[in-house]
């Protein structure tokens, strides 16, 4: 019945998380218990604004400065200090999915397409196409030293589920928080996805159960929701009498089988759909917004409007108790920070989409009183060849690149790990992505050892590593 319910769209969301909440879904014959929603430790923060860039960012021309590409400018690696960069050995943690033109070795040093300035009281350099999110460096943790294995774009699900493609379907970082922890609104969806999606990386429970994939957002109160509004005009009443003539036929049903849990599951779940129907598109809707704050986010400005549009829903989710707000930018195809060739152009004017929305994003939830209770993350999967490819572009590069933290009781100001001299190899403390996940779920205060499924074992490297030095 639950597998046959979920086909009811919405409801089949609503009825999922219901039985999921309630403890209906169980491996009985174990005596195990999904979680009961509390935390395993005290929590410092109690929701996540996850936002991915697709294609891959250039981190030396983000927040990873390395002058020496321009000392070394049109030099083979080999012809520089910095040969051992590529002994095979060193390079040996890559996996292929299918070998292609792109994700390749790229001999020639390409210099720097921007400059960089310090911000902030620590002098952080960031990139001058990122001058808003510089202002907020004193907010911000750099971490300069990911990797990751996956050197084609199956690298969007691997930094999302910490398993290469290679290894099949495991669940995302938001379906275990949604796992994991209860509701904090029961009228909004806790775990909610913005943005294009591509079909390898479309959907988060996997083996938990599509109870905990992300329910997709649109940023149109008309029709924010699939399977959120009825084809027809039906008002609000109409609804409601939809919803108590359901609510009497399961009645009829329960009398017959008074004993079984999925029933009241089932009614509880008819009640929720339809407060979701009634409170998401109120979040959507901005018209009670400031125009001081619209102006901040950049909602009339044509180059950014799309993503301002976005991170204002974002903020407002999250202050309406949305557990896990996750948003792809640049998604279609392999993705559109995807800078094989024109890196300079590319990049630019995909920074100047996002840099103004994700500053007044900090902004905003820092003047709120929000920041302290919300991580906020710029992450993405993976960075670009210190080399160039054809005349003006870099291409995947897994051995090294850079994400940042902010808010949710994350130090600011603080830059932690790095790259050699040409940002090739991630060589002081290095993180792969799962550390990433085991620091997001820490300050959630999950342990993510605690919430395993019984028959699914993971892996250690699954768990990652808590990145204690940038908490505060």
């Amino acid at each position: 019945m639950f597998l046959a319910d979920l086909g009811m769209g919405f409801t089949g969301l609503a009825l999922g998380a219901t039985l999921a909440r309630d403890g209906v879904v169980r491996a009985s014959e174990t005596g195990w218990l999904p979680p009961d929603g509390r935390p395993h430790l005290r929590p410092r923060a109690r929701s996540v604004i996850w936002l991915f860039m697709n294609g891959g960012v250039s981190h030396l021309e983000s927040f990873d400065p390395k002058p020496m590409l321009n000392v070394h400018a049109g030099k083979t690696i080999a012809q520089t200090p910095f040969a051992h960069v590529q002994d095979p050995k060193r390079l040996a943690i890559e996996r292929l999915v299918v070998p292609d033109a792109n994700g390749n070795q790229r001999n020639v040093l390409y210099p720097l397409q921007v400059g960089f300035r310090r911000h902030g009281k620590a002098g952080i350099e960031v990139s001058d196409w990122f001058p808003h999110v510089g202002r907020h460096a004193d907010r911000i943790a750099f971490v300069r030293s990911m990797w990751t294995t996956d050197s084609n774009h199956g690298a969007q699900t691997q930094f999302h589920s910490g398993r290469h493609q290679n290894d099949g379907d495991f669940p995302t970082l938001g379906a275990w928080v949604h796992y994991g922890l209860g509701s904090l609104n029961e009228n909004l969806p806790q775990f909610i996805s913005i943005g294009t999606r591509e079909y390898w990386n479309k959907r988060d429970g996997h083996y938990l159960g599509p109870a905990h994939d992300a329910v997709p957002l649109r940023i149109d109160p008309s029709n924010p929701l699939d399977f959120g509004t009825h084809e027809g005009s039906w008002t609000a009443s109409d609804r409601r009498t939809g919803l108590e003539l359901a609510r009497t036929l399961n009645g009829l049903r329960g009398v017959e089988y008074p004993g079984d849990p999925a029933i009241a599951a089932r009614l509880a779940s008819y009640d929720l759909a339809y407060r979701m129907q009634m409170s998401v598109p109120d979040v959507v809707d901005f018209s009670r917004e400031t125009a001081e704050t619209k102006a901040m986010y950049g909602i009339d400005e044509p180059h950014c409007r799309d993503l301002a549009r976005q991170l204002l829903a974002a903020r407002r989710l999250v202050e309406r108790g949305v557990r896990f707000v996750q948003i792809q930018h640049g998604g279609g195809g392999a993705g559109a920070w995807d800078a094989h060739s024109g890196l300079k152009a590319n990049h630019e004017g995909l920074a100047r989409a996002v840099d103004q929305p994700i500053g007044a994003l900090l902004a905003d939830l820092g003047r709120r009183g929000l920041l302290d209770e919300t991580l906020v993350v710029f992450a993405t999967e993976f960075g670009r060849t210190p080399g160039t490819q054809g005349a003006d572009g870099r291409d995947h590069h897994i051995f090294g690149f850079s994400v940042w933290m902010a808010g949710g009781g994350v130090r600011g100001g603080v830059v932690h790990g790095a790259t050699d001299e040409i940002g090739f190899h991630a060589v002081e403390d290095r993180h792969y992505v799962t550390d990433i996940h085991a620091t997001i779920l820490h300050q959630l205060g999950l342990d993510s050892r605690r919430l395993e499924v019984p028959g699914r074992k993971r892996l250690e490297i699954d768990h990652g590593r808590v990145i204690r030095e940038i908490l505060a």
